[in-house]
Order: structure tokens, then C-alpha cells, then sequence
């Protein structure tokens, strides 16, 4: 079930940098509102996913996931550019996920 709420915090730490950008430095109060509410649900997932998997495993693969989905929100949801650097860092961040995942004890 760790992996489970670790993916889960993971896809909702996209959604509340997501609504950040869209919230316009806190002056929006919709996607200011959504920035927080899923913050603390993502935060309050990866805390129970610490609780039998490794804080740098579990840490690791929440970042990994909130960058890597960050990127690929803002090519299809903004527009940004997805040159073939920014697509090779992002394909390594994939690659480092798997190693934590497949080097993790739980």
C-alpha cells in the first residue's frame, strides 16, 4: 500500500505545482485554494508511505515524479519547450526512479 499512496502524493504533487503556476503568485484564489488542499493531501500521503518505505526512496521517487510530471504539464497543458535536452534530463530522472525503486528493500 506504500507504493501506492507514494504514487498518489507523487501525481498530486503535479497538480499543486500546476495550480501554482495558474494561481499567479497566490492572487487567484480558485487555484491558490487547489495549490493547498492538495499539498497537504500529497505531504500527508508521502507520510504514510514513510512509514515502512525509506525516507530517501520514498523522497526521491515523490520528487522524481512531481518533476518529471511537472515538465511533461507544462509541454501539453502550457506550451513549454521540450527540446531534446530537457527530454534526455527528464528521461534520466526517469531512469534514476527505477534504480531507487528497484534498489528499495520494501
Amino acid at each position: 500500500m506504500a507504493w501506492v499512496y507514494l504514487v498518489i502524493a507523487g501525481i498530486l504533487e503535479v497538480v499543486w505545482s500546476f495550480f501554482m503556476k495558474q494561481s499567479d503568485g497566490f492572487t487567484k484564489l480558485q487555484p491558490t485554494l487547489i495549490t493547498f488542499a492538495t499539498m497537504f493531501v500529497s505531504f500527508g500521503l508521502l507520510s504514510l508511505s514513510m512509514r515502512t518505505l525509506p525516507l530517501g526512496t520514498a523522497y526521491s521517487i515523490w520528487t522524481g515524479i512531481g518533476a518529471v510530471g511537472a515538465f511533461v504539464a507544462g509541454v501539453l497543458l502550457l506550451g513549454e519547450q521540450a527540446n531534446p535536452m530537457r527530454i534526455m534530463a527528464a528521461a534520466m530522472i526517469v531512469g534514476g526512479l527505477v534504480l531507487m525503486k528497484l534498489s528499495s528493500p520494501a
